[in-house]
């Protein structure tokens, strides 16, 4: 069975385009890492094994691991993650350095060096930081070392924190132009229901779109040991689907799960792209900027939008939510409340209300001046809704 509605990729566009895939990122779940006494030895070296494989295939591999925060508790010797912030930093780094210890041990065996890369959102929101850690990668990544990439947990707040690692393995992807993204999991994909309690659950092989059915059946099946759970998967789903890019999700301990993978074949659930791959630059303003507002668009412009790959004119907003300036990023939501999109302004919060449903030529008089036809342009805008065309793209 399958889910959503179909954008025209079939059984043979999967097949051939996961072995076509040249740059790969794969995410290590802490449920497939984690062991009764710590972290699960064998499986970081079966991990090591299957991406080195993968490399001297001819691909690159970005690992972006969990782990840390699990193999910290293991270590301290307490029963569960403390809910205390201070106390949950402190584990994970603990956790961390014996994590990338291993990780190193395990790659040495078959003559590859690794690098650990700790990130937060501040490092992928600031133009200048996403573009210095995206050259960082590619530096890595030429001279054959494998990058490892968690989130920092260790200096990590609510306001500067990633959300998870499956969210911070679909912005690796889009940081760096990757061809697809792997989620190694605890079971073998997207289930109608919770696979470990419903015994009639059944695995969806394929999501060609993600609907509120698919989002019911995901926010079933949590996660035990990480922050994820399958919701967290199919918010990573959305980014990267959304930017052209493919989604597997599959269980980790399955033996050479990731080369199976990338032979093409059919294990877990494939999450079907839309359209092309976004730019690099539009993947950062869509995925990585955090809203400072929202503009409330009418029917005709969503349609210019969404349809018509048109720019945003003052003459379809007809509400403006927060205080921005010049050049923030908004959220572009419908008459509905269903976020569209989102684009950098050229006019302020305060200048968009008093311009909001009229005409462009009309934006002079008001304001005094015009330096702009469009309050979002369309090489600023980036859509995310899918509207069951190629055409629904920006």
């Amino acid at each position: 069975m399958s889910a959503g509605a179909s954008t025209g990729f079939g059984a043979m566009d999967q097949k051939q385009r996961i072995e076509a895939a040249r740059r790969v990122v794969v995410k290590v779940g802490s449920n497939v890492l984690t062991a009764a006494d710590g972290l699960d030895l064998k499986m970081v070296r079966r991990i090591a094994r299957q991406v080195c494989g993968l490399i001297a295939g001819g691909r690159e591999v970005i690992l972006v691991s969990s782990g840390a925060m699990a193999a910290g508790v293991k270590k301290v010797g307490l029963e569960r993650r403390p809910d205390e912030l201070p106390r949950r930093q402190a584990v994970a780094a603990v956790g961390q350095a014996g994590l990338i210890m291993e990780y190193e041990k395990a790659f040495e065996r078959h003559g590859r060096k690794v690098a650990q890369i700790l990130l937060t959102s501040e490092d992928l929101t600031s133009r200048k930081r996403y573009l210095n850690a995206r050259n960082t990668l590619n530096t890595l990544i030429e001279w054959k070392i494998v990058p490892i990439v968690n989130e920092n947990d260790t200096v990590s707040v609510e306001e500067i924190k990633l959300g998870d690692n499956d969210n911070l393995a679909a912005m690796i992807t889009l940081l760096m132009d990757a061809d697809l993204l792997i989620i190694l999991s605890d079971i073998d994909g997207l289930f109608t229901k919770d696979p470990r309690t419903e015994p009639d659950a059944e695995l969806i092989p394929v999501v060609k779109g993600i609907t509120r059915s698919t989002e019911k059946a995901a926010g079933s099946i949590p996660g035990p040991l990480g922050t994820g759970g399958m919701l967290s998967k199919l918010n990573a789903a959305r980014k990267v689907t959304a930017a052209g890019v493919p989604m597997v999700v599959a269980k980790g301990d399955t033996p050479g799960i990731i080369e199976r993978l990338v032979r093409g074949e059919s294990y877990g659930t494939y999450f079907v792209p839309r359209g092309e791959k976004l730019t690099r630059r539009k993947c950062w303003i869509a995925f990585s900027l955090k809203p400072k507002g929202v503009l409330t668009i009418d029917a005709g412009a969503r349609a210019a939008l969404a349809l018509r790959r048109k720019s945003l004119l003052a003459s379809g907003i007809v509400g403006v939510k927060g205080e921005f300036a010049v050049g923030a990023p908004v959220e572009l939501q419908d008459l509905s409340g269903e976020a569209i999109g989102i684009g950098l302004v050229n006019y302020g919060a305060a200048e968009i209300r008093k311009i909001m449903g009229l005409k462009s030529q009309h934006i002079g008089q008001v304001l005094g001046q015009k330096p702009y036809d469009e309050v979002v342009h369309r090489d600023n805008l980036v859509i995310t809704v899918d509207e069951g065309e190629a055409g629904a793209r920006t």
